[in-house]
């Protein structure tokens, strides 16, 4: 008897949480783990927000049913969401709000949409992006396309370039990702006159937007670090954004995430809500409960928001600080090379230029983990272990 599974092979692990695997086995006590995208504290830890825990308590005292949840998730986290990414900038009415299991989770139900509803475009990613968003639209069979980003330096945007390829090369109704701050994997972010160039090919290619919003009070403040996203919607009335609460809020076990969609008038909002909501139905159904309440709780007592606010603030000012502190102690090395285009990125990653060779010795030689790219998870480093870090750098750079 023949086995059906006999023909598969094994897929290849994921580069990075691999990396993730072969850290814990490292014995090397001044290991570093700056691959995987979670902030984390000095002792190496990602940290449970106090507020969280405050919040937890409530819900516990209060909760009264673990019954399902709508569809679309629960109204209060919605509205909630609807007002942290958008706030005054769209009208109620125009705007959809679809709880998901984490920004991947609304990226993937965005991604099905495309396929069902939008089966004529496909999606414009910029190179380089988040490694999981061409597996994504593969996996729901959109098509892809990438613009240039980077600039040949790899310290810098290329806004040229960029608008270029759209408008050469992008077609009427297709689709263009963006990331609404601290740009995953580079750091690297358009300024506010960045974005409003952006915004005037979106409208004259008649681009429709996705944003994903991972990172939002991560690189300059909660409403600063939607500007960009309002600045697109000044030159469009059609958008999607998905969003995701694993970072500003801490939560990245619970998987609290969601997909806004903004439609140019209520009528088409509620027909768009009706087609993600039944490709909800036929992928996880009904979202979960525990996280989308965590956030609703926090957001609905302006206690708890502003002491949510605090902590935010004091992961974004670490992460500046760690910057810094990784450029001032690069100089002490004598390793000639400047690091001083890390301090103009934002959020919790950036390109090192490091290149995979060096990347595999500081590995092998110093248990510090790298993606191959380069590119660092800066909330990784630790004060504590600059100096080694550094220094182990300049070795690999001589």
């Amino acid at each position: 008897m023949s086995h059906r599974f006999s023909h598969l092979e094994t897929a290849p692990p994921d580069a990075i949480l691999g990396l993730s695997e072969a850290f814990g086995a490292d014995s090397n006590p001044n290991k570093l783990n700056l691959s995987v995208g979670v902030y984390k504290d000095e002792t190496g830890k990602t940290p449970i927000l106090e507020v969280v825990k405050a919040a937890e308590k409530k819900i516990l005292e209060e909760e009264a049913t673990k019954g399902y949840l709508p569809i679309e998730g629960s109204p209060e986290y919605a509205e909630d969401v609807r007002k942290l990414v958008f706030g005054d900038a769209v009208a109620q009415d125009r705007t959809v709000v679809v709880q998901t299991p984490g920004g991947t989770g609304g990226l993937r139900v965005a991604a099905d949409f495309m396929r069902t509803q939008l089966p004529q475009v496909k999606v414009w990613m910029p190179n380089p992006t988040w490694a999981n968003h061409p597996a994504i639209f593969m996996s729901s069979g959109v098509p892809t396309e990438t613009y240039r980003y980077l600039a040949d330096d790899r310290t810098s945007l290329d806004l040229d370039g960029m608008l270029q390829t759209l408008r050469e090369s992008a077609s009427a109704g297709d689709v263009i990702l963006l990331h609404g701050c601290c740009h995953n994997p580079t750091g690297i972010d358009p300024s506010g006159d960045d974005w409003k160039q952006i915004a005037q090919v979106v409208e004259e290619k008649k681009l429709l937007p996705l944003i994903d919003f991972a990172y939002q009070g991560f690189g300059d403040g909660i409403e600063q670090d939607a500007v960009g996203l309002r600045t697109i919607l000044q030159h469009t009335d059609e958008a999607l954004v998905c969003s995701s609460f694993s970072k500003n809020f801490g939560l990245y076990s619970e998987r609290v995430g969601a997909i806004c969609l903004v439609a140019a008038d209520a009528e088409n909002a509620t027909a768009a809500r009706s087609q993600l909501k039944r490709t909800v139905r036929t992928n996880y159904s009904n979202p979960p409960r525990h996280g989308a309440s965590i956030v609703a709780t926090i957001l609905g007592d302006p206690q708890l928001t502003a002491q949510w606010k605090e902590e935010l603030e004091s992961m974004r000012q670490r992460i500046t600080r760690l910057r810094e502190q990784f450029v001032q102690t690069m100089k002490s090395t004598g390793s000639g090379h400047d690091f001083g285009f890390l301090l103009r990125q934002r959020g919790m990653f950036s390109y090192s230029g490091l290149t995979p060779m060096q990347v595999d010795e500081l590995k092998s030689k110093y248990g510090i983990y790298i993606v191959g790219s380069g590119r660092i998870n800066v909330a990784g480093m630790s004060e504590s272990k600059m100096q080694y870090f550094c220094d182990s750098v300049a070795s690999v750079l001589s």
